[in-house]
């Protein structure tokens, strides 16, 4: 599926579209340049999983949880390196929860992407955002 949005609001909206079809288990990879809007699709998700939540970027604390009906994991790798980077942030174990996952700038690690995550592409465009959601990563 493709979309289109103009603004941070239209962004979070199609977020939220996706969030409502989400189950304890699913798996959101991420992609995009700095400042495509992966937080604000991030956001507009989280708003309709966990009433309340403030959603910031997690890039300095590379995990933020979301409390809910079911918990959200919001996972940033900007700035892991590699895979042992990723180890010692507990990530392995988060995902043994019964939680639901966003995970941010997924190229950096890719080995670590869950079978049957849902890959989110987000591009700038001249005219704002394109967003492209693939059911599951091939």
């Amino acid at each position: 599926m493709i979309f289109s949005s103009s603004s941070v609001t239209e962004t979070e909206k199609i977020g939220a579209e996706l969030g409502k079809k989400l189950i304890a288990g699913s798996f959101v990879a991420l992609y995009g340049d700095l400042g495509a809007g992966k937080t604000a699709f991030v956001r507009g998700a989280v708003s309709v999983l966990c009433e309340n939540a403030a959603v910031c970027s997690p890039t300095y604390a590379v995990v933020n949880r979301y409390d809910g009906r079911i918990p959200v994991y919001h996972f940033d790798l900007y700035r892991i390196n590699d895979d042992d980077d990723l180890y010692s942030t507990g990530y392995y174990d988060i995902l043994e929860e019964k939680a639901i996952f966003f995970c941010e700038w997924c190229e950096k690690c890719p080995e670590a992407i869950p079978d049957g995550a849902i890959k989110v592409t987000i591009t700038r465009t001249e005219n704002g955002r394109r967003i492209e959601i693939a059911d599951i990563i091939a």
